[in-house]
């Protein structure tokens, strides 16, 4: 049973577990742990959340505990300052932020070995997708055929996303 008593809350991905379908916020004005089911994660966009990650959110109680209802916005853990991958030492922030964004979709990807591909709309050239990026762009996992939208360099190995983005930024 639910009531029609909603109010936003700003906090932290306490975890976020895409097999199991479901992660926990906890909330910055302290409280009992919130459940975010995945279903609302792909309503807006994602298929999952780095831990750490600061998330803005729609709360309803129901009884049995508080509940995202709606996501309003996710910002990744914060960085460290440190590349994620070395191909990424002489890429300032600005300079990615300036790159364009691509609509892909994710070939498939490999949590437990850390990496996977891509593929931009139109072109069957593989992107390849680092674990690290991943997280710098505060997701956790991709499943094979997610809709992304990513920003890309030319590494050592080939073309390599730089951020990994919800599919809605492609739109923009």
């Amino acid at each position: 049973m639910t009531t029609d008593d909603t109010n936003q809350v700003n906090g932290q991905i306490k975890w976020f577990d895409p097999a199991k379908g479901f992660g926990f916020v906890v909330s910055d004005e302290a409280g009992p742990d919130i459940l975010l089911h995945a279903n609302v994660l792909r309503n807006f966009g994602q298929g999952s959340v780095s831990d750490g990650s600061r998330i803005e959110i729609v709360v309803q109680r129901t009884n049995r505990g508080l509940q995202a209802v709606e996501i309003v916005s996710i910002q990744p853990p914060e960085d460290d300052g440190t590349p994620p991958l070395g191909d990424m030492q002489e890429v300032t922030a600005e300079e990615i932020a300036a790159s364009p964004v691509h609509p892909a979709r994710v070939k498939w990807f490999d949590e437990g070995k850390g990496f996977g591909f891509a593929n931009v709309f139109g072109d069957d050239r593989d992107v390849f997708l680092h674990i690290e990026v991943l997280r710098r762009s505060g997701l956790a996992d991709l499943a094979t055929g997610e809709a992304i939208a990513m920003r890309m360099m030319n590494g050592n190995r080939g073309m390599m996303a730089i951020d990994i983005l919800s599919w809605e930024s492609a739109a923009k």
